[in-house]
């Protein structure tokens, strides 16, 4: 792709995911998997050359997979390759990582919990295969390009860009399976939008992101292992206990709003604490803080402040990987 002076230089990253699918038609907006075909950056660059117009994209092959696919070897590769390129293109405005919406979100947060780069990092994805009639896959990718090559993008952490709007990482939760608006920030709404005539900004993150984070993951092989135990009317702390006995490091509890558990999975929590497990009170509701109260701190519990369950996980298992201090790991939950 030829370069063109004085157009911003971003980086896209490919993963994979519905922004890089190809279906077996125009009309094949959801079963576009079985197709088995997916492209790689520089692929999907020449589907959309129209990302040419607002940058010099440099297109970087990582992967082209499902996101359910992506896990933590893939972030720690991520977050390297991003120093990377940032350490080798002293000019380089952004970074953009395509990426499937299923597990967007995870990435999202665990890159701007330990990533450690200056310039705007956004990720992108799309609800409609990029071979779709009306697909979002072409106006997503180039406003995120137009994003991370905005100097107002930078320090703001990690961002998240779809439907025309900026989100925060730490905030953003995919909450539609088919809707083109699919990601949403529960409670405080989006950073800003990209518009075509500008990208405007309206507030900014007050917790702790990225650069400023105290995690390294460089020399780690593998996070502490943290589960889910997903709360329901009946249960009996049978997912605890098990959870348990695999060796979990820590559990977070998606319990009840404001933050509740059926009697006997309490319980079944409460004995993991006693044997040295970090569980953490979250809610199944997608919104809003959990409570602290008599009960939770007579019996060890811990709180994930508004994060909802997948996210409480990633920066539990953060935490767990520098202390099992109860009390740095909640100022950990106070800060990100």
């Amino acid at each position: 792709m030829s370069r063109s002076p004085g157009k911003p230089k971003v980086a896209f990253i490919g993963t994979g995911g519905t922004i890089a699918s190809l279906g077996r038609g125009p009309l094949d907006l959801q079963d576009y998997t079985a197709a088995g075909s997916m492209m790689h950056a520089d692929e999907i660059l020449e589907k959309w050359p129209e990302t040419a117009l607002v940058a010099n994209v440099m297109p970087i092959r990582f992967k082209a997979v499902p996101s359910p696919a992506i896990g933590f070897a893939d972030w720690k590769e991520l977050a390297a390759l991003c120093a990377r390129l940032e350490r080798d293109h002293p000019d380089l405005a952004g970074i953009v990582i395509g990426h499937g919406t299923a597990t967007l979100e995870e990435t999202a947060y665990f890159l701007n919990l330990t990533l450690k780069v200056l310039v705007p990092v956004v990720l992108v994805g799309s609800q409609r295969p990029s071979s779709a009639l009306s697909s979002d896959a072409g106006m997503n990718l180039v406003n995120a390009i137009r994003v991370a090559a905005c100097p107002e993008s930078r320090g703001l952490g990690v961002l998240v860009l779809l439907n025309d709007e900026i989100h925060a990482a730490r905030e953003v939760t995919k909450t539609s399976t088919l809707r083109l608006q699919t990601f949403r920030t529960p409670d405080f709404g989006a950073l800003g939008h990209a518009d075509g005539d500008a990208i405007a900004y309206y507030r900014r993150p007050v917790r702790r992101h990225a650069p400023d984070t105290e995690f390294d993951i460089a020399g780690l092989e593998a996070l502490p292992r943290v589960d889910i135990s997903y709360s329901y009317a009946g249960g009996d702390g049978t997912a605890a206990r098990a959870f348990v006995a695999a060796g979990a490091r820590g559990i977070v509890a998606a319990g009840f709003a404001p933050g509740m558990t059926p009697p006997d999975e309490f319980a079944a929590l409460t004995e993991a604490v006693k044997q040295g497990v970090t569980v953490l009170q979250c809610t199944r509701a997608g919104s809003g803080r959990t409570f602290r109260g008599t009960r939770l701190r007579q019996a060890g519990l811990l709180i994930a402040d508004n994060l909802n369950p997948q996210k409480a996980r990633l920066l539990l298992a953060l935490a767990l990987t520098r202390t099992q201090d109860p009390e740095e790991i909640l100022r950990m939950f106070r800060e990100y």
